[in-house]
């Protein structure tokens, strides 16, 4: 068997780079998946295709099965995924959907105000970016398409305000697996700072995800459509359809499913209050009993995060369908052969992402086989320059890896044990938190932009928008703020100041905002009255 990823390593990047392009130019994600995993599978045997048959089917087993038992982690994820569609289906059918649609329309004045609806709530829910990608969607789409916002609009400002914000908060998923990788790190070194010390100072120097999560504010104060989210948002305000309906879209419920009328506000809210108090006593429950400890960073630390969403999905289902029965009781419409239409129909809506999701962590474990990961950090321990001008070479190989691999924490995993050991081995203690947070922002970077990446295919599930029209619109906000976050990791290096670098971003982000708004009119005020 020929072995190409050693004798020619820079193939290993050949599987995830071909389904990206391919995903941009065709917009059809399960053929360009399909095709990264095939591609992924050929070089994992040598273009054996007897292996690669082989290698195909266990990439697709393990998601269910590894190691002699359900794969926990795979499986729940999946599992909440359906459990949401059920959800979204019985409060639809409760006449919650409308209900909460046409209070929030009351209150909620024009466009502006209901896309700060899924913008507040991306920061308020950090804990989690799984749930803040499929919770927020959920809740903010009756208001955005009421106000003509189109859905990748609003796929956009949850992806930006999900794991940016997540790798930004300490008390979260993220930032306890974050802690759990660099106190080791930082109590080794010379630096003379506590885990979580460093945490909070490399956040500070994570230039990128501060620069998405202002990005999306700057958006929307100044309304700043560019590339083909202008496409979007124009049909969207001028045809009043929020996204294109040749298109298969994740979470999009059948127009034949029945709503009680007049609907209450409780329909929506009880649910969703379920679902958010049980996977917040999921994360403290599995937390606490994985590491016996009190402490709050010890338990998100432990946090089984697919077990604390299978808890909060089936709390959440079991108000929804409580809520449902009791609505729809007196109403003769309401059979139980509807009850069974609407969870089918849940089911339903949830296949798209299904189906995207499961060949994209297929994609994910044969690059992993590969050593995509593994090649690129080898670049990196291979480089040899100033301390200070390794943190920017960092940000650009972390997000190179997250997006060719479409996952951030198995970026953080690899990178920031190498940049803390290159480091120390410079004697440059002093760079060692700046580095991290390059390494941070590389990966959530490269994770925001891939079309690989769960985070990118759950966004889409929220916000009821294709997965490829969401990676071509929210692309160039990505690239905006990725090549804002690059010129503040150069300050960096030059001045050695984190906060000069910090203002470098800023200031990048300032001249964006001042060039688009002279040269591109707002959609609104583009279209005839």
């Amino acid at each position: 068997m020929i072995d190409l990823a050693t004798s020619a390593p820079w193939l290993t990047l050949l599987p995830p780079v071909l389904a990206i392009v391919l995903v941009i130019a065709t917009k059809r994600v399960l053929l360009s998946l399909g095709v990264g995993v095939v591609s992924a599978a050929l070089l994992v045997n040598g273009l054996d295709p007897l292996a690669t048959i082989a290698s195909v089917w266990q990439a697709f087993a393990v998601i269910f099965w590894d190691d002699g038992a359900i794969n926990a982690w795979y499986v729940g994820i999946l599992a909440f995924v359906v459990m949401l569609g059920i959800i979204t289906a019985f409060i639809m059918m409760s006449g919650g959907t409308r209900a909460f649609a046409e209070w929030a329309v009351r209150r909620i004045r024009g466009r502006r105000g209901a896309l700060l609806l899924p913008a507040v709530l991306g920061l308020v829910i950090f804990i989690d970016d799984y749930f803040n990608a499929l919770a927020v969607g959920q809740v903010s789409r009756p208001v955005t398409d009421r106000h003509r916002v189109s859905r990748a609009k609003l796929a956009y400002i949850i992806d930006s305000t999900s794991a940016p914000v997540s790798v930004l908060a300490p008390f979260s998923s993220w930032g306890a697996y974050i802690l759990g990788v660099i106190a080791p790190i930082v109590a080794a070194s010379a630096l003379p700072v506590s885990g979580l010390a460093a945490l909070v100072g490399a956040s500070v120097a994570n230039y990128y995800a501060i620069a998405a999560v202002l990005l999306v504010w700057l958006v929307i104060a100044f309304r700043i459509d560019i590339g083909p989210m202008r496409r979007e948002e124009r049909r969207a305000i001028v045809d009043g359809q929020p996204f294109d309906p040749s298109e298969t879209v994740p979470g999009q419920l059948s127009d034949d499913l029945p709503e009680h009328r007049p609907g209450a506000k409780h329909a929506l809210a009880l649910p969703f209050i379920a679902l958010v108090v049980g996977i917040l006593a999921g994360i403290v429950g599995t937390g606490w009993r994985a590491s016996g400890s009190a402490d709050l960073l010890e338990i998100l630390a432990a946090t089984d995060a697919s077990m604390s969403l299978v808890i909060g999905g089936v709390l959440g289902l079991a108000a929804a369908v409580v809520t449902y029965l009791r609505t729809t009781r007196r109403d003769p419409s309401f059979s139980p052969a509807t009850f069974w239409r609407g969870t089918r129909a849940g089911v339903k809506a949830m296949l798209p992402a299904l189906g995207i999701l499961i060949p994209a962590w297929m994609l994910g474990d044969l690059v992993a086989q590969l050593g995509t990961g593994d090649y690129l950090g080898g670049l990196l321990e291979d480089a040899s320059m100033p301390a200070a001008w390794l943190v920017p070479v960092v940000f650009l190989v972390a997000a190179g890896m997250a997006f060719a691999t479409g996952t951030s924490w198995g970026s953080f995993g690899l990178l920031l044990p190498l940049a803390g050991g290159i480091i120390e081995g410079m004697g440059a203690s002093d760079m060692l938190l700046p580095a991290f947070g390059a390494v941070l922002a590389g990966a959530v970077a490269g994770d925001h932009a891939s079309p690989i990446s769960d985070t990118t295919i759950l966004s889409s599930t929220g916000s009821g928008s294709s997965v490829a029209t969401h990676v071509v619109t929210q692309l160039p906000y990505a690239v905006c703020a990725a090549v804002c976050a690059g010129l503040g990791y150069v300050a960096l290096a030059l001045t050695g100041s984190v906060a000069a670098g910090l203002a470098v971003t800023v200031v990048g982000l300032a001249a964006f905002v001042v060039l688009a708004k002279t040269l591109l009119r707002p959609v609104e005020a583009a279209q005839p009255a």
